[in-house]
């Protein structure tokens, strides 16, 4: 039995392969923004985490060892063979604080790198004078003027801080972490007594309405 007209071929014309390539684009074009925010996102919480688990063992030491230990930013790439203090750095070092009149050397504790992400992420201190955080034996924060480490000066906290939040009423020091192209940033807040606070600035908080996120 014979039919009439043509079979038609299988597959796409080529109007409709390029109405397909101009959607893809248009997609990918829209996605591409969002995509760059989310991993500039992600560096923030990465470096603001490192930074946080990097104080904590240095705290966490100080209290095991029972003596001073030195906690500092740094750009220095090998901390084993020393290391200069800054306010703002891609790696942290741990080590002891020599005890007055023994003439002991330091110990390097432990090191570690915030990101490798280079000059694109930004960790600010909150002080001047914040070069380095020592711990006493009980885990708080201690004045030093020679922890050890180049350029290193420790302090105490004069002021709380109250950016976004008014319930805050111990002095503490403050990191603030960056990225560029991130919509967020992260603080972390160094209370005098140790306690440590990762929050996010662009939340708010007050008496009535207290936000656990907010600085």
């Amino acid at each position: 039995m014979l039919t009439s007209g043509r079979n038609r071929s299988a597959g796409f014309t080529l109007i409709e392969m390029l109405v397909t390539v101009a959607i893809f684009a248009i997609l990918v074009a829209l996605t591409v923004p969002s995509m760059k925010m989310w991993v500039a996102n992600t560096k923030v919480r990465t470096v603001a985490d490192s930074l946080q688990n990097g104080i904590r063992l240095a705290q966490s030491e100080a209290e095991r060892l029972s003596r001073q230990v030195v906690f500092a930013l740094t750009t220095d790439q090998n901390p084993a063979t020393g290391f200069t203090a800054v306010t703002s750095g891609p790696s942290w070092a741990i080590q002891t604080v020599p005890l007055p009149g023994t003439g002991e050397a330091p110990t390097l504790i432990a090191s570690g790198v915030l990101s490798s992400a280079g000059t694109v992420v930004n960790i600010a201190a909150g002080s001047a004078n914040q070069t380095a955080l020592c711990f006493n034996s009980l885990g708080r924060l201690v004045s030093n003027a020679t922890p050890g480490p180049s350029g290193a000066t420790c302090t105490t906290p004069t002021a709380p801080v109250t950016t976004n939040n008014t319930n805050k009423t111990q002095p503490m020091f403050t990191y603030t972490i960056s990225v560029t192209g991130a919509d967020h940033t992260l603080e972390l807040e160094v209370a005098t007594g140790g306690q440590l606070h990762l929050c996010d600035t662009s939340q708010t908080s007050s008496p009535a309405n207290p936000n656990p996120y907010a600085c």
